[in-house]
């Protein structure tokens, strides 16, 4: 087995040497197959990570600039509840080769594609949505006609679901592949001239020989004077002690080359916008001291016992809705106005509302009346107490999260309920 790593290597770096010479060629089109993986952001998707397939066909303009079109696809699962979950991204890039005449060839990409969830519509939007990517790679020439490739992307989709709350999704891919060029011209090469033919003179008789005059021994020449110290950045201190280079034009320096900082703060008098700030302030990139913030006002007493009820612990809202009803009945809105006085005193608090039910019904239709009335008292929250709507997230897990036994109608009762979970600063 080691044998055949070591000539397996010994192979790559023969090839890697052979192709030293190939380079990213103008006119050349190409394609790349892919794989590697797919994250997308945990904290609003609860999608998985898993293994992502891709394909790009792109054609180089330039030596430097490529356009390239390509699609990924990935199939995951739902992490709440295990459904499958397929993603389908096609797009367009712009590339640019950073060094496109080397063997080893870094380039960057942005470009905008779409992005499509195909799955559960309890769970995802099955409709297309934009999505901009951008990110870096490397493509390792082996020889003129095939390279190495290695990509990261970073992606932005827009959410357009009330799963999301409204806000675009941040997901990575990283791919490696294949580089594989064709349909290019090699360049022409210039003809080389042919020398003139050389024609022999004739050649005059010979002339009665001149007497000879022996020139002069020609004077040496003066030595050239020796050059003035060189002051690149013309600050008025020579390169050699400038511990400054590169200071603007016009700027006033001290002897080192350095531009003057009267007041110490550590920002450059041609950039401090507050000049004369008091010895061991803290300033910003202005040299201006920081804002001082208000004071935050304190929650009242009903705000700080809400708080202790609801902060950092899943917590029961006492609600009963009809059966196959989503609507809020005034009987139960004193149990809301305790959290709506919580929320509003407490405008960092985040967190998520989630509804349950018993078992009565199928898995699906539960799943969903859940989800409207966890909705429906977001929605209540969002209208009388001004909350806004990113700051609570809405889940419904129907049947699948039991806290007693669905075989008596008191345990049913318990099971069909509103749960809260909210994180406080």
């Amino acid at each position: 087995m080691r044998k055949m790593v070591v000539t397996a290597g010994c192979v790559l770096a023969v090839t890697w040497a052979a192709g030293a010479s190939a380079a990213v060629k103008q006119g050349d089109f190409y394609v790349s197959p892919l794989v590697g993986g797919y994250t997308f952001e945990g904290g609003k998707q609860h999608l998985k990570t898993n293994l992502l397939y891709g394909a790009r066909l792109g054609y180089n303009a330039t030596e430097r600039i490529a356009v390239e079109g390509g699609m990924d696809y990935t199939r995951t699962s739902h992490s709440p509840t295990g459904k499958k979950i397929a993603l389908f991204k096609p797009g367009f890039d712009l590339v640019y080769n950073m060094y496109p005449k080397s063997s080893l060839v870094p380039f960057l990409a942005v470009g905008y594609g779409l992005y499509q969830l195909d799955g559960p519509s309890v769970l995802v939007s099955k409709k297309a949505r934009g999505a901009f990517d951008y990110g870096a790679g490397l493509k390792m020439f082996l020889n003129d006609s095939f390279a190495l490739r290695a990509d990261v992307r970073h992606i932005i989709a827009e959410a357009g679901s009330s799963q999301f709350h409204g806000k675009n999704v941040h997901n990575l891919s990283y791919t490696v592949g294949a580089y594989i060029p064709f349909g290019g011209t090699a360049p022409v090469a210039k003809p080389v001239a042919a020398p003139a033919p050389v024609v022999e003179a004739v050649q005059p008789k010979a002339a009665p020989a001149a007497p000879v005059i022996v020139p002069e021994p020609p004077k040496p020449a003066p030595k050239p004077a020796p050059a003035p110290p060189k002051d690149s950045d013309g600050d008025g201190v020579i390169d050699s002690l400038d511990k400054c280079p590169d200071t603007p034009a016009g700027v006033k320096v001290d002897s080192t080359g350095c531009p003057l900082d009267s007041d110490k703060d550590g920002v450059p008098d041609y950039l401090d916008k507050c000049p004369g700030t008091p010895a061991g302030t803290k300033v910003d990139a202005n040299g201006c001291p920081p804002p001082v913030e208000a004071a935050q006002p304190k929650a009242s007493a009903a705000a700080v016992k809400a708080a202790e009820r609801f902060c950092s612990k899943p917590a029961v809202i006492a609600i009963q809705f009809d059966t196959n009803k989503a609507d809020i009945k005034p009987k139960y809105e004193s149990d809301l106005k305790i959290l709506g006085i919580f929320l509003k005193e407490f405008p960092n608090a985040k967190g998520q509302i989630s509804g349950h039910t018993d078992n009565v019904g199928s898995k699906e239709a539960n799943m969903k009346l859940s989800k409207r009335r966890a909705d429906s008292v977001k929605g209540y929250l969002t209208k009388n107490y001004g909350v806004a709507p990113e700051r609570i997230e809405t889940v419904g897990y129907g049947p699948t999260k039991p806290v007693a036994d669905n075989k008596s109608a008191a345990g049913k009762a318990k099971n069909r309920r509103i749960e809260t979970s909210f994180t406080c600063d």
